[in-house]
C-alpha cells in the first residue's frame, strides 16, 4: 500500500497544523496505524497510534494532550490535528503501520516508507 502524507507547513509556537495520510487501497482500514516523525539528528520515533476501528488511541509523551490522531471507518485515511506546537515538534512526519498487542504499541518493521511531510515550529 502507497501513503502519502500531507497538510505540514511552518508554524509559529502556539500555532496548529493537521496532518492527513491518505492510502492507496482499502487494506489500510484493517490496520493499526499511527504517525511517526524524524527530529533532524535524530531517530524516526512513534508520536500516535490508533485501531483499525479507531477506538484506541496511544500517545508519546511529548505530544500527549497537544495531538489528537484521528480515522474514519473504510475512508483510508487518517489524520492528526497538532495543536500547541513546540519548536521540538519539528521534523518530518510519517504515517505507516504500528504494532499492537491489544494493550502495547510499537513502531512496526515496515519496509516502505512515504516520502513524508516537513512539520516546522519556529519559536
Amino acid at each position: 500500500v502507497q501513503l502519502v502524507e500531507s497538510g505540514g507547513g511552518l508554524v509559529q509556537a502556539g500555532g496548529s497544523l493537521r496532518l492527513s495520510c491518505a492510502a492507496s487501497d482499502s487494506t489500510f482500514n484493517f490496520k493499526v496505524m499511527g504517525w511517526y516523525r524524524q527530529a533532524p539528528g535524530k531517530e524516526r520515533e512513534l508520536v500516535a497510534a490508533i485501531t483499525s476501528g479507531g477506538g484506541s488511541t496511544h500517545y508519546a509523551d511529548s505530544v500527549k494532550d497537544r495531538f489528537t490522531i484521528s480515522r474514519e471507518k473504510y475512508k483510508s485515511s487518517m489524520e492528526m490535528q497538532m495543536d500547541s506546537l513546540k519548536p521540538e515538534d519539528t521534523g518530518v512526519y510519517y504515517c505507516n503501520e504500528v504494532g499492537f498487542d491489544g494493550r502495547s504499541y510499537w513502531p512496526a518493521h515496515v519496509d516502505s516508507w512515504g516520502q513524508g511531510i516537513q512539520v516546522t515550529v519556529s519559536s
